[in-house]
């Protein structure tokens, strides 16, 4: 059968106060272009459409969205004169019943004690549980160091291959533009007050002291920590943690130790790299830019920088690595079987472990403040 277009919805209005409605009144038939246009025109001709008589008995099929425009038209009461046939009854039945829609009040943000003493308490249980995952983690590492042969060097291996190895593409790179910038940047103010061999001490100072170990540390967070999280919840999502416990696997001695002892061990490794990239990048800008000769950055670099602050970057590397393989775990371990437990378990680890690695950062500024400089 072919497709037969819908009767178009229609108004007869005689004597201005008599209005009787035929056609079809159903959403696709007053979506149709122009429909809604002639149909307000006409009923800008009455003067009062609620105070007229309206008659519905002659409309084809009726639907709820074509039921509230005429309500509307109505200004939201019936009006005195209306006929309608047993089937639309319904349809003006429940939007009578449903009234106005009236928005709930906006809820004051005001601080309570209430959610102070929440975010009090979340930050004693987090405290409390990293408490307990250091000391479990000291009483692993003597465990270690007792009996060698049967720690998990397999675990270590692997994980000093993840967390390390291939984190070197990303740190290289990020390394290497932060080099170019800061090298570039800083060239133009030297350059301006004739202070360009001081370019080796800014860049050698910055990189090696701060930015390296910064940086990759931030990397290494973002990319090792999340998905240290990540692997202990899907574990705890899939019940594996459960099964290791009844397997009479210690979750600290096989799962937790390995990871804290690979970032410790990796992080100052991608700390040397990330400044070697950093300066390899800082010395070719200074080449570019001031015509410095990399022979002479190299030969200057070790008497610009004291080795105390090479020591320092690799303290802060190790600090860094450990922060962040305890704060994954910790949170790791504390994410609930659902998946939406964990997206939200990885981001809160990734935000807390770079804030810590800032604070301490911070720390070991304040410490070292006379420490490193000539």
């Amino acid at each position: 059968m072919p497709h037969l277009e819908p009767d178009m919805p229609r108004l007869n209005i005689s004597n201005g106060t008599s209005v009787t409605a035929s056609g079809c009144w159903q959403v696709h038939a007053l979506a149709l272009p122009d429909v809604m246009p002639a149909l307000m025109q006409q009923i800008g001709s009455l003067p009062e459409p609620a105070e007229a008589s309206w008659d519905l008995t002659g409309i084809e099929a009726l639907d709820h969205i074509g039921a509230q425009w005429f309500w509307n038209i109505w200004k939201k009461k019936r009006p005195r004169q209306l006929a309608l046939a047993l089937m639309q009854e319904g349809h003006f039945r429940r939007i009578e019943q449903a009234g106005e829609l009236v928005l709930p009040a906006e809820r004051r943000r005001a601080l309570s004690l209430a959610q102070v003493w929440h975010w009090a308490a979340r930050l004693v249980h987090h405290l409390f549980g990293l408490t307990m995952l250091i000391g479990q983690l000291m009483l692993d590492i003597a465990q270690f160091a007792r009996q060698p042969q049967r720690g998990p060097w397999k675990e270590i291996s692997a994980n000093v291959f993840h967390a390390g190895y291939r984190a070197l593409g990303i740190t290289a790179l990020v390394g290497f533009l932060i080099g170019i910038v800061l090298s570039y940047l800083s060239s133009q103010q030297l350059h301006t007050f004739g202070g360009d061999i001081f370019i080796v001490n800014i860049l050698g100072m910055s990189i090696i002291r701060e930015l390296g170990p910064l940086l990759a540390a931030i990397l290494v967070a973002g990319r090792s920590g999340s998905s240290i999280t990540a692997q202990i919840g899907v574990m705890r999502v899939t019940e594996e943690l459960d099964a290791m416990l009844v397997m009479g696997l210690p979750h600290g001695f096989r799962l937790i130790m390995p990871k804290v002892i690979a970032l410790a061990l990796a992080m100052p490794l991608l700390v040397i790299w990330t400044d070697a990239m950093a300066l390899l990048g800082g010395m070719a800008a200074a080449h570019i830019e001031l015509g410095l000769s990399p022979v002479y950055f190299l030969q200057k670099l070790p008497s610009a920088v004291p080795l105390a602050n090479f020591w320092i970057g690799l303290g802060k590397g190790l600090v860094f690595g450990t922060v962040i393989a305890l704060i994954a775990c910790h949170f790791g371990l504390r994410i609930r079987p659902n998946t939406e437990s964990l997206g939200h378990g990885t981001t809160i680890s990734v935000v807390t472990s770079i804030t810590l690695v800032i604070l301490a950062d911070a720390v070991f500024a304040i410490v070292f403040s006379g420490v490193g400089f000539r």
